[in-house]
């Protein structure tokens, strides 16, 4: 079957818009009306007259797409496509976390639940948490969760010291400093190009820091022609496509068989499920009334402070 022509007919056919994250595999990108990180996703979910959205990406970033369209139609290609850094953070332990220090402002990162997104007073996103977390007085008593490796970043880059909740991506964990090291001698020209989610250690050899978007953005304007990039390599697709000229290479994991480091649920959306979810109209995405409307005011506050 000739997948990506049934699934160009079933999106006119339904008026139906495809969303991929940066870390989709290149055919799906390729494919999606929308390509972007997490914050770009959310903008285009407020604002698309689709009657259906298909989120290519993992199960949190579907519910932000629902939270923000309560009345269209959110598809997921595969149901079990979750996040290890969601995962980490249930809602239940959260809120004992948060009844244990009153009179904190809880900033939590998108990558979270529906039901932890109610929890908190705004969320961010690896692209605009400084932003966001410097709008607060200076000591304003802040709770940040769930990610350690973002918190302590931010905490870093702005003096605060804000409490953090232990939890961490399980892609961004497993970058390897001695392998990065390596490379460099390797490449002593290279950039070193690394996502907030790694470990201070990578943060700390690196030459630059951002979200997926950011990471892409600096690579076009930098006068260096090769970099080395340290978060998950379906980034590498889109900054080939947009840099042909330039070089890019994946920092491997501690554990790498191969040199990519991939997150295995990202990568549980193919274009056969996509057709299927486009023809059949199913995994969608619900989310309990009372939870939405807790969770859409964090997320409309972080959309108001990134503008």
């Amino acid at each position: 079957m000739d997948y990506i022509k049934e699934i160009n007919k079933l999106r006119k056919d339904k008026n139906a818009v495809i969303m991929a994250h940066y870390y989709q595999s290149s055919d799906i990108q390729d494919i999606a009306d929308n390509v972007g990180d997490s914050l770009q996703l959310a903008q285009w979910a407020s604002k698309t007259d689709a009657d259906i959205i298909v989120l290519c990406g993992v199960h949190f970033m579907g519910e932000t797409a629902k939270i923000l369209s309560p009345n269209k139609k959110v598809l997921i290609p595969d149901i079990e496509a979750g996040c290890s850094l969601a995962d980490s953070c249930p809602a239940e332990e959260f809120e004992k976390f948060i009844n244990k220090h009153p009179n904190y402002k809880v900033i939590s990162y998108v990558n979270t639940t529906a039901a932890v997104k109610a929890l908190s007073d705004v969320l961010v996103t690896s692209t605009n948490a400084r932003k966001i977390v410097e709008s607060f007085n200076k000591d304003e008593k802040i709770i940040f969760g769930p990610d350690k490796n973002l918190g302590n970043y931010i905490n870093s880059v702005t003096g605060r010291n804000m409490i953090l909740w232990n939890g961490a991506c399980h892609v961004h964990e497993k970058f390897s400093v001695e392998k990065i090291v390596a490379l460099k001698k390797e490449y002593p020209d290279a950039l070193v190009l690394a996502h907030p989610e790694c470990k201070a250690t990578v943060l700390a050899i690196s030459d630059f820091v951002g979200s997926t978007a950011a990471i892409l953005n600096f690579a076009g304007k930098s006068e260096k022609n090769r970099f080395i990039v340290a978060t998950e390599s379906g980034i590498l697709h889109k900054m080939k496509q947009s840099y042909p000229n330039k070089q890019f290479i994946p920092a491997p994991p501690d554990d790498a068989i191969c040199v990519c480091n991939e997150c295995s649920y990202m990568r549980l959306n193919t274009l056969e499920k996509l057709y299927k979810c486009l023809r059949d109209e199913t995994p969608e995405i619900k989310i309990d009334p009372e939870i939405r409307e807790k969770a859409v005011k964090p997320i409309l506050r972080m959309l108001e402070l990134s503008k």
